[in-house]
């Protein structure tokens, strides 16, 4: 999780990303059937994003199911299923190019807007 050089640092000496991957480490090592993610890489920089992003497709592909929990879109475009839901309702479950298509969208965060709308309108 890229803390190689850090081995030897206390976890107080540890900034913040470096914490949450710490906690992603200790997840990791028991080598679990299923890992939950919460918002696992805002607030980190693009270079450390990349491979985490790289590092959760390598452990799903190894059989591992990576669920993420996140508001931010930008997190969603990396998974391969989507739930969108909004005050407990799901409000779409495909994949973010079946999204795309579905809404008539570019982005997901329009998507997501679009079906927010739509849902709004019929109710």
């Amino acid at each position: 999780v890229g803390l190689a050089d850090h081995t030897s640092s206390r976890a107080g000496e540890l900034s913040g990303g470096q914490l949450g991957r710490v906690s992603l480490a200790s997840a990791l090592v028991a080598e679990p059937e299923l890992i939950v993610l919460d918002e696992p890489t805002v607030g980190l920089d693009p270079v450390m994003r990349s491979e985490l992003w790289s590092r959760f497709a390598d452990i799903a592909a190894s059989g591992t199911t990576v669920l993420v929990s996140s508001h931010v879109m930008e997190e969603a475009e990396h998974c391969s299923r989507l739930v969108l839901m909004r005050d407990g309702t799901v409000l779409a479950h495909s994949s973010p190019d079946a999204l795309l298509a579905r809404t008539n969208e570019t982005t997901l965060d329009r998507a997501f807007l679009s079906l927010i709308r739509s849902t709004e309108e019929t109710s």
